[in-house]
């Protein structure tokens, strides 16, 4: 047997790296969450800081009910012509369904600038910190 200097040597331990994210656990309460692009992520976070630093926040009342009025559309593109779309419901399914969110997304977004429109700034910055919760 090799005298204990003549072992080989243990590799270097390697330090342990903090995670940075907490292991997904099951939420207490159920929920559904959609993905959207790359640029919409970017650009809603753009107006959410912009937003949050600003003096007056009121001056961006526009921006931030257009981003929500994307996001509400890229949900419902998410929620209900994205599955039509992999049933294979047919052309004119997927146009019918394409015409009624169209429809009702114009409506809608007539509702999110009128009520955003007349936030004032503490306001402003609770949808700002909602809409970020949900980006999480």
């Amino acid at each position: 047997m090799p005298a204990s200097s003549e072992r080989p040597s243990k590799p270097p331990a390697k330090p342990r790296v903090k995670r940075l994210v907490k292991a997904s656990s099951p939420s207490p309460k159920p929920f559904l969450r959609f993905f959207h692009s790359e640029s919409l992520r970017a650009k809603t976070l753009a107006v959410l800081t912009t937003l949050e630093k600003a003096k007056d926040r009121t001056k961006h009342r526009d921006a931030l009910s257009s981003i929500v009025v994307e996001l509400t559309d890229s949900g419902m593109e998410y929620y209900f012509l994205r599955p039509l779309k992999l049933a294979k419901a047919g052309f004119f399914v997927e146009q019918s369904a394409n015409l009624g969110m169209s429809a009702t997304t114009v409506v809608l977004a007539g509702v999110i600038r009128s009520m955003i429109g007349g936030m004032d700034g503490p306001q402003l910055l609770t949808v700002c910190s909602y809409i970020r919760q949900l980006m999480e």
